[in-house]
């Protein structure tokens, strides 16, 4: 299996003049965007830590994903959550022919933390032998900052800012996230249920 993310976090959707108000820099100065750059860095670095970690996207962007089976023959979970919309399902048989599947025969299942592809009929399409199939979906919160809740929008910046102050560092900083970014995102970890079988 293998995500591929489509369409990254554009650059003018990060909340840049926010993280600089978090870490309370000056403002009003002529060189005010000189560390516009850096911080960006730490906000993708933080916001994919924690994506990571709790399995959802919080900006909504494009995502392929490629396996080479079924997990069950009439559904399939999906890997990241929110997914907003399915997009398409292509077949690929072992010579590289594509099939895109009609969107009658599959539809989404939406769950905050478990959303699924589920086949319209007896069971999802049949991957040919050898092949793999590919699904593209969008998946994540919304397009704007302001769409991700607020408490992972804070748990981001906090993330973001432990980044930046120890920019310098020597290797000393404790691994793992921060307590204060754990206890933020810990409602949002995905619970496995059953071995991560059908909940």
């Amino acid at each position: 299996m293998m995500l591929t993310e489509e369409t990254p976090v554009p650059q003018a959707a990060l909340p840049v003049e926010e993280m600089k108000d978090h870490l309370r820099m000056g403002s009003g100065f002529a060189d005010d965007a000189l560390q516009d750059g850096l911080i960006e860095t730490y906000l993708r670095a933080a916001m994919a830590a924690i994506e990571g970690r709790i399995g959802k996207m919080l900006y909504r962007r494009r995502f392929e994903w490629v396996l080479e089976c079924w997990r069950d023959s009439d559904e399939q979970a999906l890997p990241v959550s929110p997914v907003a919309a399915l997009v398409s399902v292509t077949l690929v048989d072992a010579e590289a022919v594509e099939v895109v599947v009609p969107a009658t025969s599959y539809r989404l299942i939406p769950d905050l933390h478990r959303p699924r592809l589920v086949g319209k009929g007896l069971s999802l399409p049949t991957i040919p032998p050898q092949g793999l199939v590919k699904v593209v979906f969008d998946a994540g919160f919304g397009t704007a900052w302001t769409d991700v809740p607020v408490d992972l929008r804070q748990a981001v910046l906090l993330l973001a800012g432990e980044f930046y102050e120890h920019r310098h560092d020597d290797g000393m900083q404790a691994a793992g996230l921060p307590f204060g970014v754990v206890t933020l995102i810990e409602r949002w970890r995905n619970v496995r249920l059953l071995g991560g079988g059908r909940a």
